[in-house]
């Protein structure tokens, strides 16, 4: 997962909400080639896989699983987007979900903007291996 934008920056001067911003985006590109990666369907099921796997619901649930194979640092920058305050939460998610799932975009933001590209993609395929053994 190299960076598709190659400008020059430091994800440690951006604050937790940016990080979780760029890592929404990058979490629901590992979900989606996560999806296709295990064969050809029907777009109509890919969708409704993908929705269950980026609710914030299953990504705070996915970071609880995930913390205590995170390195000092990562839990920091986790620890930092769980804080962070936001204007608002969406109706159908509880305070404490939104705020886990504000927590691991902002670690896959900051590890992707970071060039841990392959941690990003280990920690996700740990997810994955968990979520197929609930």
């Amino acid at each position: 997962m190299e960076k598709l934008y190659q400008g020059e920056f430091s994800p440690k001067g951006l604050s937790p909400l940016p990080l979780a911003f760029v890592g929404d985006g990058v979490y629901e590109l590992l979900v989606r080639e996560h999806l296709l990666a295990q064969g050809n369907c029907p777009v109509k099921k890919l969708n409704s896989r993908k929705v269950e796997l980026v609710r914030c619901q299953f990504q705070a649930q996915a970071l609880e699983r995930l913390w205590p194979r995170l390195t000092g640092e990562e839990q920091e920058v986790a620890l930092r987007g769980r804080n962070a305050h936001v204007g608002h939460v969406p109706k159908n998610a509880n305070v404490a979900d939104y705020h886990g799932a504000t927590a691991l975009e902002a670690l896959f933001g900051w590890l992707y903007l970071s060039g841990q590209r392959q941690r990003a993609s280990d920690l996700f395929e740990t997810m994955m291996e968990d979520e197929v053994c609930r």
